[in-house]
């Protein structure tokens, strides 16, 4: 049995109350579904009204960056925890296990508009890092690991026709030194969380809610 979500991906953005950025070139539009209905979704989803509770906000934050990085519950779970018994600065730890995932380090590197379409880019065997093919998403790139396209998949459609139409304007974040000749992405650094999108008091709300 699979506990993925599958449903409509905006209904999750409409109700946590703000964009997660789950539909590629959509979520910069105006055609966004929490941009067109700024209310969570259902019958009464225009009248919900009250301060939430401090559990309800670390709830929020926890499905917030669950949601934006597409994990389920075990999954994410294991990253905090992880993090946090590290004994290491565990916001930096966490960032870099989530961001550090191969079908983050695709999207990132704009091989591909969602995160979802770069897992099942990896899932389909599409990508290798340092010349060896990994259908692992989870899989933690580590610092100098190149990223690349399988030799045999450049020639697909997806790559010849479709991935040219942002790629050539795509900007990767500092940490990832990306060749669009060569359709190669080495990973030179760790993450900030400045390029993340994700917030420090989101964070500090996850930590509390899994030491609960």
């Amino acid at each position: 049995m699979c506990a993925r979500y599958t449903g409509p991906r905006e209904k999750i953005e409409r109700r946590l109350g703000e964009k997660l950025f789950l539909k590629g070139e959509r979520s910069h539009s105006r055609k966004s579904a929490v941009t067109k209905k700024p209310y969570p979704p259902g019958i009464h989803g225009r009248s919900r009204q009250g301060k939430p509770s401090e559990y309800g906000l670390q709830l929020k934050s926890k499905q917030k960056v669950k949601n934006i990085y597409r994990l389920l519950e075990k999954q994410f779970k294991n990253y905090i925890k992880s993090a946090v018994d590290s004994k290491k600065e565990p916001y930096e730890m966490i960032l870099k296990k989530l961001e550090h995932r191969l079908d983050n380090v695709v999207f990132r590197s704009g091989f591909a508009q969602s995160r979802d379409q770069a897992r099942q880019l990896v899932s389909h065997g599409h990508i290798t890092v340092n010349g060896k093919k990994v259908s692992i998403p989870s899989y933690q790139v580590p610092i100098g690991a190149t990223m690349g396209v399988r030799e045999g998949s450049k020639s697909s459609p997806y790559f010849s026709n479709l991935m040219p139409q942002w790629f050539k304007g795509y900007d990767a974040p500092e940490w990832i030194e990306l060749n669009k000749e060569k359709m190669t992405a080495k990973v030179s650094g760790n993450p900030v969380l400045q390029d993340s999108g994700v917030r420090i008091e989101d964070l500090q709300s996850i930590i509390e809610f899994y030491s609960r």
